[in-house]
């Protein structure tokens, strides 16, 4: 099979150290410098990272470097132009790894400039230029910046482009030497989330469209093979397709879908699922969940009708209810909640209702009309320890998710969380998160493997064998949790029917709470 030569590779790297990728661009160099490689195109996403180019110093931070360490900002010296820059969350680096043929440099700079610029109208935005500034503005604040390299004529270092990135980041240095420079970003200017895939494809696109090249997007090489324990059987594909059919006939969405849960081939197989309200795309943006981010839809008043009709109809005898983030809602989606409740109590006597809920920002209103509803379980999973919330849940509180548990559980209701573990998390962190979840009136527990949907989202920093998951449910256990499900594959509402059947406490308002999880 022949290869265009004129199309230049574009390569996803998702996310990944700045050391690493740096150590890979000049492998790629050389090979190009040799001819033993295409014109490639490399994107990645960077964990916290302060870079410092020729320029730059550390004159040109705002904290010390110890500061940096404290809040896992990684500090790096590189050899491209200009001076301090930040790299995090939710912004597109491009490294063009590209040989230039007519020895151009300044052309090549105006090319990447116009190329940014291209992607920037195709979200309504007016870009803008600073003569002798690299880097592209809008409204007057920064929102991408370039620094490029080049050696033997082959460019490597790029540009950042900031997507959905926090610009507090950029108060720990003086951006590019400018003490009163302005920072934004893409979703900052138009007011609504941004997804990263997409802005990468339309990053594609511009690029082959102002460099005039045919881009060829090719499979990074694998990182690794996932353990034999996380490997499982082929459901039943006749069962499967029946579930979903039924669901789509009901205009229902499930996280099991959503999510890409591991376990929804046997989960579908067994007649059950959770359901997930308030449409399918999130107004967050956590670095380790696959649902859809965007601008969601219009509020479906009529959902809470079809969730109770569709759990009659499975004949289910305990129904979870989960929901996107819906910042954009005054209650967060907490009276949709409360109207599905209640409508799963009028049309299924006897099935036992959980719900996995979202922070609601916090309001306490919102968390009331949600607890007054009177759900059987009461789950809100605070995801990884207190250390990683930055990196994994940018927009969410680690000390709020506990709040909310322990209001929770102080209106007698049966509070149940979960965890993910081989995000990077540290022992003494895991056994520190498990000592607040019970202290903020957590009974029930699911402890299970992170696994990243796609080269996008965090990487798994380790593996967790399921003899140390068995340690950790012994663990909690001896603090006093009195459920606990821990494994690989566990998720947070993962046979939940066989756990609730098989564990029957006594809530302290009176009435029997029934917990789930999965063993």
């Amino acid at each position: 099979m022949q290869t265009n030569p004129r199309a230049i590779e574009v390569v996803d790297w998702g996310v990944i150290g700045y050391g690493e990728a740096f150590r890979r661009q000049k492998n790629m160099v050389a090979e190009r410098i040799a001819d033993r490689c295409p014109d490639r195109l490399l994107l990645v996403e960077h964990p916290p990272v302060v870079t410092l180019g020729r320029g730059g110093g550390l004159a040109d931070l705002c904290v010390a470097p110890e500061v940096l360490r404290r809040k896992e900002v990684a500090l790096h010296h590189a050899d491209r132009g200009g001076r301090a820059t930040f790299h995090g969350p939710g912004q597109l680096v491009a490294y063009p790894i590209l040989k230039l043929e007519e020895k151009d440099l300044h052309a090549y700079l105006r090319r990447l400039l116009e190329m940014l610029a291209d992607v920037l109208r195709s979200y309504g935005l007016i870009p803008e230029f600073r003569e002798g500034t690299p880097g592209v503005w809008v409204g007057g604040a920064k929102i991408a910046s370039v620094g490029i390299a080049v050696r033997k004529w082959v460019t490597y270092h790029g540009a950042a482009l900031n997507v959905s990135t926090d610009p507090g980041w950029f108060s720990l240095i003086v951006p590019c030497g400018r003490p009163d420079e302005r920072m934004t970003s893409i979703e900052s200017e138009t007011g609504h989330p941004v997804d990263l895939s997409e802005t990468k494809k339309r990053f594609v696109r511009s690029f082959g469209r102002i460099f005039d090249r045919d881009m060829a997007v090719v499979r990074p090489d694998d990182a690794g093979v996932r353990p034999a324990w996380l490997v499982r059987p082929a459901p039943d594909p006749a069962s499967v397709d029946r579930m979903a059919s039924s669901l789509q006939d009901l205009r229902l969405a499930t996280v099991c879908q959503s999510a890409q849960c591991p376990n929804l081939g046997e989960c579908f197989g067994r007649g059950t699922a959770t359901f997930m309200i308030l449409g399918t795309r999130c107004t967050r943006r956590c670095r380790f969940c696959a649902v859809e981010k965007g601008a969601p839809d219009p509020v479906d008043e009529n959902e809470p009708v079809r969730v109770a009709r569709a759990v009659r109809l499975l004949g289910l005898s305990h129904a979870v209810v989960t929901s996107v983030t819906r910042d954009d809602l005054p209650d967060g989606g907490a009276g949709h909640f409360a109207r599905t409740i209640r409508k799963l109590r009028e049309a299924c006597e006897g099935t036992r209702v959980e719900v996995l809920v979202p922070d609601f920002s916090g309001s306490v209103e919102s968390l009331e009309r949600v607890c007054e509803s009177r759900p059987d379980v009461f789950n809100h999973n605070v995801e990884t320890v207190a250390r990683l919330y930055a990196r994994a849940r940018p927009k969410a509180l680690y000390r709020r998710s506990l709040g909310i548990l322990s209001y929770a559980s102080g209106r007698g209701l049966f509070v149940k969380s979960g965890l993910m573990l081989g995000l990077g998390e540290r022992e003494d962190e895991i056994r520190k998160t498990l000592a607040d979840l019970k202290r903020a009136g957590c009974t029930a527990l699911t402890l299970g493997q992170y696994l990243a949907p796609s080269g996008d989202h965090l990487p798994v920093a380790r593996y967790v064998p399921p003899e140390e998951f068995n340690r950790w449910a012994e663990t909690a256990r001896a603090m006093g949790f009195k459920a606990v499900a821990a494994g690989p594959l566990v998720r947070s509402s993962y046979r939940a029917d066989v756990l609730a059947a098989e564990v029957n406490l006594q809530a302290p308002h009176g009435a029997v709470r029934r917990i789930c999880g999965h063993y």
